[in-house]
């Protein structure tokens, strides 16, 4: 297991304060706000604690109030709303300085066997034919902000594998869709509950970019503000991201200074394993 994976299972494992009280703690990477991600993740470890093994997490639907601050542990609350039969129930608080700073609603089943039936994966070359992302960070690394080039200077837990490198080398209004395969650095516990974490985690990742492509703008845009305000995640079967998986995004909607973005997540053999919605802050700065 490499020390990036190491630190990010040590960032979601919670420390137990209390009854339904847990802490979670960010890396001090330099960021000034702690990624959204990594909230959604803890949120989602600290309602699996309070949850029977027997339960397995099929929705998560939460919303960033405030930027986090990672120089402070966030404390996250859960409420336990309802134990029934075949479904539980949980709200997450997470809380920074007296206030929240993200609320979370989710939901766990008992595993059962039902319908199927799932759209297909988008047909795109296998990762091992694309772009190392080492080697993508050296061609571009002279053009990203500073913080940014940090943070791909650093080892880290997840690997991410464009399909195609177009929206990275124009300013063209392009389709705002793009299709990334990402897997974890190193290999975890076989726990099905740190893997959802860990998929959590990693969907927050480059989907808000999608949204920015219609109007030609990068990742690296300063001229335009970008958040998150929300973020839904269904999961609807076992996975291991140990293992390529392909996050398929697309953005149908943005107006409001808002930008819609949704994507489906299949493993390499085409099954879905997991949907996601968000919606995020796109405004252009006026300075």
């Amino acid at each position: 297991m490499n020390k990036a994976v190491q630190n990010l299972l040590k960032i979601l494992d919670l420390e137990n304060l209390e009854h339904n009280l847990f802490r979670g703690r960010s890396p001090q990477s330099g960021w000034q706000r702690v990624f959204g991600g990594q909230v959604i993740g803890q949120a989602l470890v600290a309602a699996q604690r309070t949850v029977g093994d027997d339960r397995r997490v099929h929705s998560l639907h939460g919303y960033f109030m405030r930027p986090g601050d990672p120089e402070v542990p966030i404390i996250y609350e859960v409420d336990r709303i309802r134990d029934g039969r075949s479904f539980t129930t949980r709200r997450v608080v997470a809380i920074q300085h007296g206030q929240a700073i993200f609320s979370m609603g989710t939901s766990f089943q008992v595993v059962e066997d039902g319908l199927e039936h799932f759209i297909e994966m988008p047909e795109v070359p296998k990762p091992d034919t694309l772009i190392s992302e080492k080697k993508l960070a050296e061609q571009f690394i002279d053009h990203a902000p500073e913080n940014v080039r940090k943070y791909w200077q650093r080892e880290r837990p997840i690997e991410l594998r464009p399909v195609s490198l177009k929206h990275y080398l124009s300013k063209e209004k392009l389709e705002p869709k793009q299709n990334i395969w990402i897997r974890s650095t190193g290999e975890l516990p076989s726990d099905p509950a740190i893997h959802e974490a860990v998929l959590a985690y990693a969907s927050d990742m480059t989907l808000l970019d999608t949204a920015l492509y219609a109007h030609g703008g990068r990742v690296f845009d300063q001229k335009i503000q970008v958040a998150s305000l929300d973020h839904s995640m269904w999961f609807h079967r076992p996975l291991n991201i140990e293992d390529w998986h392909l996050y398929a995004q697309d953005s149908p909607n943005s107006s409001g200074a808002r930008g819609f973005t949704r994507g489906g997540i299949y493993t390499q053999s085409g099954i879905l394993v997991a949907s996601v919605a968000q919606e995020g802050l796109i405004r252009e700065r006026t300075w």
